[in-house]
């Protein structure tokens, strides 16, 4: 493995890790700096929607910049916005940092794989998207607990202080070991990215994504308030659960692969889908009892992030027989309405919270979750009235993709 491919997997690892680690500091972070659970998780929303803004719009705009001086240009943007989190006086400049590292995580995605495959051999060009997207896997596994427990044991700002340390990491792997002269192709422009928004079938696979992880983050944003408040873990136990987690994210991931291999995407995400809105709603009754709610986090993992492969390999799917000439456009803009959905569940889970309670967060994320299922169920009725033949090739790549 190239070392410069190993800065790549390093960079994703620390943009995993800031973006989901937020979730078990939010009790920490709201009593410090003296605001409710609602608004401690706006900078959970707001993350998400720099990086759904950054994604299709930055990536645009820089297009013509070399991919390496981008890529430097990113990482140093990623480390600021974690060191001005790290001294934040105040709520309000924590979230000018939050937006900041969701700007660099939007741009850093659409332009890495780019840049893994131009270090290897064009048939290894898979499996060098598939190393660096490995990244984000390991975040949530070890660095999402690990960085739960340095903030639970040292200050919330000590954990934003750690990815500091990474983001510097990758910055000076990159610089000394990718490559100056990368060759790219313009990526798309705003225009193309609006015409494929104006494909009515791409639109109903990018509202699956939106409110299938819209409704599990009604919930999930607020889950170390839920687990210390109404379940009775200790604040340093919360580490461990995410590690239980983030463990069972893996398991999920790979089982919700194989199953949308198995069954196709649509019935691997009705599955998927019907799955994590019984989860959710056992929340809500699990919720009192600490060995039963540990039990439901567990599988709750193995849903929330299996609809991965079968939501990439769908959008690739569609956008081949809809949009041929823009396959690429459509995959990216899937990440954006994944970004949207954990904005808008941090949000709604924040009102939720603020008007009824944590308990409601379950099920009220389950109806939601509900509302992707049928979404889904409609999608692939739509198939059946008009067939397409098969695309070679596009489960593959949004598999990769996803990875």
């Amino acid at each position: 493995m190239p070392i410069a491919l190993l800065a790549l997997t390093i960079s994703a690892f620390a943009i995993g890790t800031t973006e989901f680690v937020i979730v078990g500091l939010l009790p920490t972070i709201a009593a410090d700096l003296g605001v409710n659970l609602p608004s401690a998780g706006l900078l959970v929303s707001l993350y998400a929607l720099g990086v759904a803004i950054g994604a299709p719009v930055l990536t645009a705009l820089t297009g013509k910049l070399p991919r390496k001086a981008l890529l430097l240009a990113l990482m140093v943007l990623f480390t600021l916005g974690n060191l001005l989190a790290w001294q934040a006086p105040g709520y309000t400049s924590l979230v000018v940092a939050r937006i900041l590292t969701g700007l660099a995580h939007g741009v850093f995605f659409s332009i890495g794989s780019t840049i893994a495959t131009s270090l290897v051999p064009r048939e290894k060009a898979a499996s060098a998207i598939a190393i660096m997207f490995t990244g984000l896997t390991v975040a949530l596994v070890t660095g999402v607990p690990l960085g739960t427990f340095i903030g639970q044991h040292f200050g919330w700002r000590e954990t934003f202080l750690a990815v500091s340390a990474l983001g510097l990491v990758a910055f000076i792997g990159s610089l000394l070991y990718v490559p100056k002269n990368i060759a790219h192709s313009a990526p798309a422009s705003l225009l193309q990215q609006v015409k494929v928004l104006g494909e009515p079938r791409l639109l109903l696979v990018y509202a699956m994504t939106a409110v299938g992880y819209g409704g599990s983050f009604i919930a999930f944003t607020f889950l170390a308030p839920l687990l210390q408040q109404v379940s009775g873990f200790t604040a340093g136990a919360v580490g461990l659960v995410m590690l239980v987690y983030g463990v069972s994210v893996a398991v999920g991931n790979i089982w919700g692969g194989k199953l949308a291999d198995r069954r196709g995407p649509v019935g691997a995400l009705k599955i998927i889908f019907m799955g994590l809105a019984v989860v959710l709603l056992a929340v809500t009754f699990a919720a009192p009892f600490k060995w039963l709610m540990l039990a439901v986090v567990l599988a709750w993992g193995a849903f929330a992030f299996g609809n991965v492969a079968g939501l990439q390999v769908y959008v690739v799917q569609q956008a081949e027989h809809y949009t041929p000439r823009a396959v690429d456009v459509a995959s990216g803009l899937n990440i954006a309405a994944f970004n949207l959905g954990i904005a808008g569940g941090a949000w709604g889970g924040g009102l939720i919270v603020e008007h009824l309670g944590l308990v409601h967060t379950g099920w009220i994320g389950a109806l939601v979750v509900l509302g992707a299922f049928g979404l889904t169920v409609l999608s692939g009725r739509l198939d059946a009235r008009n067939p397409r033949p098969a695309v070679a090739g596009a489960e593959k790549r949004a598999r990769v993709a996803a990875h």
